[in-house]
């Protein structure tokens, strides 16, 4: 009963781009090949402390972060939102901080303790 009522749920979704699996999957192997086709030019336009090695390797990381996801509309939300990231990029109505922020991988917690908060200036 509860099956059936899933599927019948399912089916009154509408797609926002891709009609299934197989063209979704399309959709992301082609924005993975413009981020990759334009990695050395964005470098070299920001002038970020990276080579364009550690970018593939960063961009790699990004796209297998969100491997799991098996819903289509999931995936079609961020293709989209991957290619509006792309389009800002390339035209550069982003900053270099803006792109260096992808490879910040760990934040420090804030400090709990008054002697942690005077330490790091914070009171």
């Amino acid at each position: 009963m509860a099956q059936q009522t899933v599927r019948q749920i399912l089916k009154q979704v509408k797609p926002i781009l891709s009609l299934d699996k197989e063209e979704a999957r399309k959709r992301v192997l082609n924005l993975y090949k413009a981020w990759f086709r334009q990695l050395p030019y964005i470098v070299k336009q920001y002038d970020i402390p990276k080579n364009v090695d550690q970018c593939k390797e960063k961009l790699r990381h990004e796209f297998r972060k969100h491997g799991e996801i098996k819903d289509i509309r999931i995936i079609d939300m961020l293709v989209i939102k991957g290619q509006m990231e792309l389009k800002e990029t390339v035209n550069f109505w982003k900053q270099k901080g803006h792109i260096m922020a992808y490879f910040k991988d760990t934040w420090e917690p804030k400090p709990k303790d008054f002697l942690s908060k005077f330490l790091s200036g914070k009171e």
